[in-house]
């Protein structure tokens, strides 16, 4: 302890051990070497900070490398400035590796910062959804059909990128498909694994289009192996399919002034079309109505005689239901289908019956 006192005093009290100091600088290189260094230490954190870091270190080391062989003449001073310099340019070799290694297309890449990065979904997670789709983008030309009605198969999943899909039923317009919505998602939701259906609508590009799709066998693969995707798809598609239900509330609403509740009954024929004239039968029908509702002469019947006093009011006549009139424009006939369904449910209660949509609520 005491030799190592004497020496601490020796160091901070008497002179320096150097016999001399050299009366000129080091050359222009050592200084570089150092502004390098201290440029690279001032670098910050992630990619590009490592980037930075690594580089001007890089740089700096090999200017090191310089100086001990021009000036310093120091084998020890070139070897570990050597070695320096080569761990950080492997440094940064391995970093260019890990870009291109994550590096996405762009449009996948997009797709992720707009549909996947504002739930937090690790990005390893989406290499996944995407290989599964083996990163291939499809296109659509304008009037281009995605899917026929009762003719395509349903065997996949799609998700619109651009461009924008108008969705049809017997020839009348639906809804529209935009970017970063499912094609088919009430498809998909509609059949099992081990099902096997067809498209009950038409979906045609209305503008120029690109989209990606998941097979079905290879999508329910993953998604029985993964329960993270699993639950992720089942929130996207349960969201999408939400938004085209509002989306034909909409339309109903902006054609007749009534906001539905798309829960009632029968909604379809107020969005479909009308019903096809069914002929004969259905005049027959029509005829049947109108004589039950007009008694001709022969079924005139002589006065009777009055009833007692006691007895109490005749019964009120029964009401005979018309038949509905078919309607080839949306318009009030169509609303007036969903309200009768309406009535029958509910019994003596009607829809109209109620001033708000709370009172119908409760």
């Amino acid at each position: 302890m005491s030799a190592n006192g004497s020496t601490m005093r020796q160091l901070l009290w008497q002179d320096p051990v150097c016999s001399g100091w050299k009366q000129d600088l080091e050359g222009a290189v050592y200084h570089l070497a150092n502004c390098f260094l201290l440029l690279g230490f001032m670098g910050g954190s992630g990619v590009y900070g490592c980037f930075y870091l690594f580089g001007f270190l890089g740089t700096g080391y090999v200017c090191c490398v310089m100086w001990g062989w021009f000036d310093a003449c120091g084998l020890d001073i070139i070897l570990w400035s050597f070695l320096l310099a080569m761990a950080c340019l492997f440094q940064l070799a391995h970093l260019v590796y890990r870009l291109r290694k994550n590096t996405l297309p762009e449009e996948f890449d997009l797709l992720y910062k707009t549909l996947c990065l504002p739930l937090q979904v690790p990005l390893q997670v989406y290499k996944e959804i995407v290989h599964c789709c083996e990163e291939q983008v499809f296109t659509l030309a304008t009037e281009q059909t995605y899917a026929v009605e009762g003719e395509t198969p349903i065997n996949r999943l799609s998700l619109l990128l651009s461009g924008r899909v108008r969705v049809s039923q017997d020839g009348q317009f639906l809804h529209y498909i935009f970017p970063y919505q499912f094609m088919d998602s009430p498809e998909w939701e509609s059949l099992q694994p081990s099902e096997e259906g067809v498209f009950q609508v038409t979906l045609t590009a209305e503008t120029a289009c690109s989209y990606i799709s998941w097979p079905r066998k290879s999508l329910h693969l993953l998604l029985s192996k993964e329960r993270y995707i699993s639950r992720l798809f089942s929130a996207l598609l349960g969201y999408d399919i939400s938004e085209k239900l509002y989306a034909l509330n909409d339309k109903l609403f902006a054609k007749f002034g009534l906001r539905f509740d798309i829960r009632l009954p029968s909604l379809y024929h107020v969005l479909g079309p009308a019903a096809p004239d069914t002929g004969p039968e259905s005049e027959k029908d029509d005829e049947e109505v109108r004589e039950s509702a007009m008694p001709t002469s022969a079924q005139q019947t002589p006065p009777c005689s009055p009833l007692p006093a006691a007895s109490g009011p005749p019964a009120p006549p029964s009401r005979a239901r018309m038949s509905r009139p078919d309607s080839g424009v949306l318009g009030e006939d169509s609303a007036s289908l969903v309200l009768e369904d309406f009535e029958e449910v509910s019994g003596s209660e009607s829809f109209m019956d109620y001033r708000s949509d709370g009172e119908y609520m409760r």
